[in-house]
């Protein structure tokens, strides 16, 4: 899983509410009332920035991710 630079997170928020944070950082892009406001902000953001994106659920862990990062197709064969 990458959590570095190049991922963006919808995580739960301890005092209430979602953030998107990139991957690696402690400052939220942005913080939302809503799970679905911060998903739909985030995958924004990851889609403008190429990035991983991930969606957390309450206790923490990987409920979904997207890939928008631009890692050519799987060769063929």
């Amino acid at each position: 899983m990458t959590k570095g630079p190049k991922s963006h997170h919808v995580v739960p928020n301890p005092g209430g509410g979602w953030d998107v944070k990139k991957g690696g950082s402690s400052r939220a892009s942005g913080h939302f009332d809503t799970k679905q406001q911060a998903v739909d902000r985030g995958r924004e953001i990851s889609r403008n920035q190429g990035t991983e994106f991930r969606i957390h659920n309450r206790d923490g862990r990987i409920a979904s991710s997207d890939s928008h990062s631009n890692d050519p197709s799987p060769p063929k064969g």
